[in-house]
């Protein structure tokens, strides 16, 4: 029998410092509910907006009651009061609408893979599998900046989050900096994770100009050999290099950007602990954390666990592969629960259709574990 530990992929940090430490929301978020008559919103967002605050004034005693993490504080702290309402009305159905199985028109996130392709062979990743990594087997391509055009024109307006990563690393695109000019002023929350291994002078512009909200640096030591060990293909000193030099353009070229930075690792055996962590990456970045491991391996091989609680992914994001297929999930990085295609549907019709909802209510009715890789999957 497979292990029936569970994995809550949501929030997964288990450790974080940032230098900044949000000021108090609270005058905000009380301005933020006063002033939802005066704005312009639809009926629907309006009362999420407003239950958004009230559970952050502690004005309700609802069983699922929205919070913010220290992260998603000072993500908040860099935006405008105007640009609030709409932070929120992502961010409570990120984080609520999960727990309650509330399906909505539009995904909350979409994160979305510019290419499959990726220089490294982490330990932890999927590139370790070569099946996956075959060419021969149709994972491996990078999206048409045309077809990236199009989904980015779907979301806006809809989706506030989207992060630019997967299976791949998004820096090999070798027409990412056009991509992501194309994003620029369209979303609250972008993100993009990278191993910072690309990461020359001109991405580094490219990246600052967007406006990309959070970048993510994907590294998990402070020495070698250990980086190099867990993040195999890879060498510590040149991404070092790139990662302060990212910071010395944003600090020179963009003294006003709201862009956060991040060093995130993944927790395995072998890692540092994040004070050693801090105190090597700290001055480079505004945050330092560690997430927890997600046991991916095998699981279109292992024995179904006894896991029954629905997967909190199918109502939160929703992955865009490169050649525009939409996958519930990352777990299932080949594909097998594939809802569609982007290119002969949209985002909304894929997000509320049929194959989607079937998937959900195998998970709502207890019964994941006649779904593959579902039924070896810890994610809950």
């Amino acid at each position: 029998m497979a292990d029936d530990t569970t994995y809550r992929k949501h929030n997964s940090f288990v450790g974080v410092r940032q230098k900044q430490t949000a000021a108090d929301l609270t005058a905000r978020i009380r301005s933020c509910r006063d002033s939802l008559e005066t704005v312009s919103l639809d009926a629907n967002m309006a009362a999420v907006v407003r239950r958004a605050c009230d559970d952050l004034l502690g004005e309700t005693d609802r069983p699922v009651h929205f919070e913010l993490q220290a992260t998603v504080a000072e993500e908040i702290r860099r935006l405008d009061d105007a640009e609030l309402p709409r932070y929120l009305f992502y961010r409570y159905r990120y984080e609520i609408y999960p727990a309650t199985k509330t399906l909505d028109a539009f995904p909350p996130c979409i994160q979305v893979e510019p290419t499959s392709v990726c220089n490294y062979r982490c330990v932890f990743c999927y590139q370790t599998d070569t099946v996956f990594t075959r060419k021969s087997e149709g994972h491996m391509g990078m999206m048409a900046p045309e077809l990236f055009r199009e989904i980015v024109d779907q979301a806006q307006g809809h989706v506030e989050a989207m992060t630019l990563a997967s299976r791949g690393e998004p820096l090999a695109h070798s027409r990412f900096e056009e991509m992501i000019a194309y994003t620029a002023g369209k979303f609250l929350a972008l993100k993009v994770n990278t191993n910072a291994s690309y990461l020359d002078e001109r991405l580094a512009h490219a990246m600052l100009s967007a406006g990309v909200g959070t970048v993510v640096f994907s590294a998990d030591a402070a020495a070698e050999p250990a980086y190099s060990q867990l993040r195999v293909g890879g060498r510590l000193e040149p991404v070092l290099d790139n990662v302060r030099r990212f910071r010395e353009i944003r600090e020179r070229d963009y003294p006003g950007s709201r862009t956060i930075t991040r060093v995130s690792g993944v927790k395995v055996p072998g890692t540092p602990d994040l004070d050693a962590m801090d105190a090597f990456w700290g001055d480079l970045v505004d945050q330092v954390a560690f997430v927890a491991y997600n046991p991916w391996e095998n699981a279109y091989e292992q024995p179904a666990n006894r896991i029954t609680s629905p997967c909190s992914d199918l109502w939160r994001r929703m992955f865009i592969w490169w050649d525009g297929r939409a996958n519930p999930c990352d777990v299932d990085y080949k594909s097998m629960l594939a809802v569609g295609s982007i290119t002969d549907s949209d985002l909304r019709s894929l997000w509320r259709g049929e194959a989607y909802q079937r998937l959900r209510q195998r998970h709502l009715d207890t019964k994941r574990s006649e779904v593959v890789p579902c039924r070896s999957c810890v994610v809950v």
